[in-house]
């Protein structure tokens, strides 16, 4: 019966794996591939010969690696004995054992996967919750970011529908996801967003000024108005500009942290996705690669219930996100969204088991989206009203943060009128001044593709003219041409 190989050639591979495992900068040894090399065997099925290192351990094909954090686990050769090995094949990435017996893997536990949480409905600390001691500075900040982001979603969604932007995204509900998440971060880690994550920039100091620059893409936007409104970047803030398509920075997350990886530096990438992007074929790639390739990279999935108007139970059988990082060879947690400061403790932890254990980290964030999926839905359609109601009211996560802030003596009332009042006129303010900024000129539509345009370029540039020239009253007057 043909097989990946015989059990004699096995064997021998097995002999030679333990002994490359103990030269000194060899199998096992050096951060980086220049300290190690990696034997490409000749296999076959066929039953030819297996091609073997000299006797000075030279490889005939090298290739640069980092040290594997799993592969003695998976290699474990040497711990068999010889009875079970007769009951078992040394299939590539490590042995498995026969059985008599046909079992299938169950479709799914009979018990859900936990959820991770701190601080339960009313913001009081849940006894002996495992959570890393939070400053009064940091819990402040925390907070106040968290009542910006909410007075900015209010204020940007109301002049969207007043005519003054073509588009708006809000994240009622999912404020403490947003800023917990980027409080446990450093400004190193590179944040691949999805688009309902704004609050990430907001903590690493995108001005209010620089977001309504953005959404009414005017001069002074970084995107020189070609992307739709709350697709914001920052190159200064690791921010990597938000894309429409669904997914895509997944597998554009996991090269980035190889890349880090492969630097040496103390830092990791972090992907935002929505559950409804689990479904997509970019989550599976991403996810796989990073596994694969140990990278250091956080994947959190806010798993806020619906997908524009698919819920969640419309989109896969499985429980939840969580148990699919399983799947790939992922460390995963489930985590209460709405808890701030179990976002916080569980990004804080990932992040460390990212970067010095080299592994990507799945997080699953339970909440729920309580605005609309965008200005252009309306999802009294296809949920309830009440339903909608208890998660803005009762499982509100600013209300629920806001309570274990001032249960600590860190906040009053007097502060909170003074930062709301602040924060509107902030947000007015920053509106009055891009309104009156100038859009960006006619030029900017092609540059920043080429160093030097190409002729075909050139050509629709002067048609376009050409045609604005013929049409004079049909071109927006307040764009420079």
């Amino acid at each position: 019966m043909a097989i990946w190989w015989a059990r004699s050639s096995s064997r021998t591979i097995a002999n030679h794996i333990r002994k490359c495992m103990n030269y000194k900068g060899g199998f096992m040894e050096g951060a980086v591939a220049n300290q190690s090399c990696w034997s490409l065997l000749s296999l076959s099925h066929r039953g030819r010969p297996v091609s073997m290192p000299s006797s000075r351990g030279t490889a005939l094909c090298s290739v640069q690696r980092f040290k594997s954090t799993v592969a003695e686990t998976q290699l474990d050769l040497s711990s068999s004995s010889e009875s079970d090995e007769e009951q078992s094949l040394d299939f590539p990435g490590g042995k498995v054992t026969y059985t008599p017996e046909m079992n299938f893997i169950s479709e799914s536990s009979n018990k859900r996967v936990p959820c991770f949480r701190v601080l339960n409905d009313d913001g009081q600390l849940i006894m002996d919750s495992d959570f890393p001691q939070v400053s009064k500075e940091v819990a402040v900040k925390m907070y106040s970011k968290m009542v910006t982001l909410q007075i900015m979603d209010i204020t940007f969604y109301e002049a969207q529908r007043q005519g003054r932007i073509s588009f708006y995204l809000t994240s009622a509900g999912e404020e403490a996801i947003n800023i917990a998440s980027a409080a446990a971060l450093t400004e190193q880690d590179i944040i691949l967003p999805q688009y309902r994550e704004p609050g990430v920039l907001l903590w690493r100091g995108f001005t209010l000024q620089e977001f309504a620059n953005q959404c009414f893409g005017n001069k002074a936007d970084y995107g020189k108005g070609r992307q739709m409104p709350i697709h914001y970047g920052s190159k200064q803030h690791n921010f990597v500009t938000i894309s429409s398509p669904i997914a895509t920075q997944l597998p554009q997350a996991a090269g980035i942290a190889y890349s880090l990886k492969m630097d040496n530096k103390k830092a990791c990438a972090v992907a935002y996705i929505g559950d409804g992007g689990t479904s997509e074929g970019d989550f599976h790639a991403g996810l796989n690669f990073a596994a694969v390739m140990e990278a250091p990279v956080i994947f959190f999935c806010r798993n806020n219930g619906w997908a524009i108007s698919t819920h969640v139970s419309e989109q896969f059988r499985s429980d939840g996100i969580v148990v699919k990082g399983q799947g790939y060879g992922i460390r995963s947690i489930r985590v209460d969204g709405n808890d701030a400061l179990a976002v916080y403790a569980a990004v804080s932890a990932a992040r460390e088991m990212a970067i010095h254990e080299q592994r990507p980290i799945l997080i699953e964030a339970l909440t729920y989206r309580v605005g609309h999926h965008s200005t252009s839905d309306d999802s009294t359609k296809y949920r309830e009203l009440d339903e909608i109601d208890y998660w803005k009211m009762g499982r509100n996560p600013v209300h629920r943060f806001r309570n274990w802030v001032q249960s600590n003596g860190w906040w009053t009332e007097q502060q909170e009128t003074e930062l709301r009042n602040s924060i509107r006129k902030q947000l007015l303010q920053a509106i009055q001044v891009a309104e009156k900024t100038e859009n960006p000129p006619l030029t900017e539509l092609f540059s920043d593709v080429y160093d030097h345009p190409p002729s075909n370029l050139q050509e629709q540039e002067i048609q376009l003219r050409q045609t604005i020239n013929r049409h004079p009253n049909d071109y927006p007057c307040h764009v420079s041409v």
